[in-house]
């Protein structure tokens, strides 16, 4: 099978993925109150204790070690979704008055997780911006029948009413088979890093790439073996990627002609490159964007670079797996399915261009249509959220310190 195809069952698989029986999302039983620590330190010690307790708790049960992960929307919560909904509206309201639309907010979220996320955008609306708030959607995508439920949990919550305007969709947004004709903002947050990649080499002499197949044997074993490029998704992606405007995208996987030339007078040398990890489910996904959301505002945000990744080649994942209470990095992504994470580290500028490629998301200066931007966490917390609200007593601010590693795409 191809590459993203054996990742894709590792991770996803209904029966045995690692996300349908190992992984949790840690939620903090209350919501942190950050003036009463110290600094950020003192805030991570308090966090720990609780990760810990929950941890072993999970651990109790059946005695299977699970992962539980956390992100920033649940340890920052809920100033972390209000910020998100802060950008929301501001686009949303300069939309509304430079095209003189009335056309009412739509929002689709993908894997959403425990559902914090939306909750935490529809409060903000509804406490802000009743009369925006009576007449939108939220519609939230989720692949996994576990987390969609959790998701319809989360609206039954005490002392509060339940937002009426939302709706889970149990799918993979690779099936969606729905065209969104209205305006509408498309969130996706910390899901992309888990979008499954193929892997290629090229020939050193003539460049051409070859493409990794995974075989499996009835022992249990794995071997990688290639092939020249067959498979659409793959030509397509290295097509599109050879065709960006600006200055041309040279893969890392391929060393200099100088190192090239020298390689050629040694004997035994390899005829391949080493491994490069193409993001070919995030093209597929800027696709469903383009075919089936032609109207849409993207609000992307997951990892920019990762510790631990697979080593000796380009853009590879970290794969790791939970054993006597500690995360333990594996080198190989030819490990059991279902008991180890896979995630990928996004080039986030790469992206940025094969999305304005693929959603024809060049500017446009006369209809104040411009293309999408990166920037980093700091970035988008200091333009949208309540830094007032994450303040320790020291000055320093979780939202502004932690998840340095991650960027956005806005479009």
């Amino acid at each position: 099978m191809l590459v993203r195809d054996f990742i894709s069952d590792s991770l996803y698989n209904p029966a045995y993925g690692y996300f349908s029986k190992q992984a949790l999302i840690f939620s903090p039983r209350k919501e942190f109150v950050f003036s009463k620590f110290r600094d950020c330190a003192d805030f991570l010690k308090t966090m720990g204790v609780e990760y810990q307790e929950m941890e072993s708790e999970l651990d109790d049960v059946r005695n299977i070690p699970r992962q539980l992960w956390h992100t920033p929307t649940e340890i920052l919560k809920p100033w972390y979704g209000y910020s998100i909904a802060q950008h929301i509206i501001k686009q949303f309201k300069a939309d509304s008055t430079r095209q003189r639309s009335e056309e009412p907010l739509t929002i689709y979220e993908m894997g959403g997780g425990n559902g914090t996320l939306m909750i935490n955008i529809l409060d903000y609306i509804r406490d802000n911006e009743p009369a925006i708030y009576s007449s939108m959607e939220y519609n939230l995508i989720e692949i996994s029948t576990k987390l969609a439920k959790q998701q319809l949990r989360q609206q039954v919550r005490q002392g509060k009413a339940p937002h009426m305007n939302a709706r889970v969709i149990n799918k993979s947004i690779f099936d969606w088979d729905i065209r969104v004709e209205r305006p509408c903002f498309f969130v996706a947050m910390e899901v992309i890093d888990n979008f499954a990649h193929d892997v290629v080499r090229y020939g050193f002499d003539t460049g051409e790439p070859y493409q990794a197949f995974v075989r499996v044997y009835d022992d249990g074993e794995f071997e990688e073996f290639y092939q020249q490029v067959s498979d659409p998704l793959i030509a397509d992606y290295l097509s599109a990627r050879a065709s960006l405007k600006g200055p041309a995208y040279h893969t890392q996987a391929i060393p200099p002609e100088l190192y090239r030339s020298l390689r050629a007078k040694f004997p035994f040398s390899p005829n391949l490159t080493k491994s490069e990890f193409i993001p070919t489910q995030t093209f597929q996904f800027c696709r469903v964007l383009d075919k089936y959301f032609p109207r849409h505002r993207l609000v992307l945000s997951d990892f920019h670079e990762l510790p631990d990744t697979v080593p000796g080649a380009v853009d590879a994942p970290v794969v790791q797996t939970r054993f006597g209470g500690a995360m333990v990095p594996c080198e190989t992504y030819l490990v059991q399915p279902g008991w180890f994470d896979i995630f990928f580290p996004t080039n986030f500028e790469l992206l940025k261009q094969i999305y304005d490629h693929v959603c024809q998301r060049n500017s446009v200066p006369e209809t104040g249509i411009s293309g999408s931007r990166v920037c980093t966490q700091r970035e988008f917390a200091k333009a949208n959220a309540d830094l007032g609200k994450t303040k320790t007593r020291s000055g320093e601010n979780p939202m502004l310190d932690f998840y340095e590693n991650t960027k956005f795409l806005l479009s």
